[in-house]
C-alpha cells in the first residue's frame, strides 16, 4: 500500500472527527458565533474534499487491482463527506429559539451523535476490511514476484546447461575431425610404405638380375 495514500487517510481521519466535533458544538451556537464556527467547518470541508482529491490521484498511479482497492476506501470518505456537508447545511438552515434549540440538544442531537459515531465505527470497519484485502493482495503479489524470480533463474540455469552441451558437442565434434585426419594421415602412410615396398622390391629384383647377368658373362668367358 502507498504510504502516501495512507498518510492523507491519516488526515482525513483526524480532519473528519474534528468537524464532527465542531458541528456538535455549532449546534449550540447562535448569531456570529455560530457563523464563525460554519466558517471554520466550511473551510475544513474543502480540506477534506482536497485531501480526498489527493487520495484519487494517488491511487490512480498503481496496477489495477490495488487501485479498485484504494478507490473503494476513496468512496467512503466521500460518502463521510457527503454526510458532514449535510449535516452543516442542516446546522446553517436552522433558526431555532433557544428553547427549541435545547429540547434538539436533549432529544434529536444525541440520535444524530449516535448515528454519526455508528457511521465512524462502519468506516472504520470497512477500511480493515480494506487493509486487510490490500494485504491479501500484496502477499499475493509477493508470491508471484518470488514465483517469477524462481522460474527466471530455472530459466538461466537451463540456458547455462544448454550453453554446456553445445560447447560439449563441439568439443566432441573437434575430436571426431581430429581421428578423422589421423585416419587420413595414417592411410597415406601406410599407402606410401607399401608403395615404397614395391620400389625396393623391385630395385632388389633388377639388382639381383644384374649381378646375376655379370656373373654369367664372366663365367661364360
Amino acid at each position: 500500500m502507498s504510504e502516501v495514500f495512507e498518510g492523507y487517510e491519516r488526515q482525513y481521519c483526524e480532519l473528519s472527527a474534528n468537524l464532527s466535533r465542531k458541528c456538535t458544538a455549532a449546534g449550540a451556537l447562535d448569531g456570529e458565533q455560530k457563523k464563525q464556527k460554519l466558517s471554520e467547518i466550511k473551510a475544513g470541508l474543502e480540506d477534506a474534499e482536497s485531501l480526498i482529491r489527493k487520495m484519487d490521484n494517488e491511487a490512480r498511479s498503481f496496477q489495477p487491482n490495488v487501485k479498485a482497492v484504494l478507490f473503494a476506501k476513496s468512496r467512503e470518505y466521500k460518502s463521510d463527506l457527503n454526510n458532514l456537508k449535510t449535516e452543516v447545511k442542516r446546522i446553517a438552515t436552522g433558526n431555532l429559539n433557544p428553547s427549541a434549540r435545547d429540547q434538539l440538544l436533549e432529544s434529536g442531537m444525541a440520535d444524530t451523535l449516535t448515528a454519526t459515531a455508528d457511521q465512524r465505527s462502519r468506516l472504520m470497519m470497512s477500511t480493515e476490511r480494506l487493509n486487510q484485502t490490500s494485504d491479501r493482495i500484496k502477499d499475493s503479489r509477493r508470491t508471484m514476484l518470488e514465483t517469477e524470480e524462481l522460474g527466471v533463474s530455472i530459466l538461466q540455469d537451463l540456458h547455462s546447461q544448454r550453453q554446456s552441451l553445445l560447447h560439449a558437442h563441439d568439443t566432441l565434434h573437434g575430436v571426431d575431425d581430429n581421428i578423422g585426419k589421423s585416419k587420413r594421415i595414417l592411410t597415406a602412410i601406410s599407402r606410401r610404405m607399401n608403395r615404397n615396398k614395391w620400389i625396393i622390391g623391385i630395385i632388389v629384383a633388377v639388382l639381383v638380375i644384374a649381378i646375376g647377368l655379370v656373373l654369367y658373362f664372366k663365367l661364360s668367358k
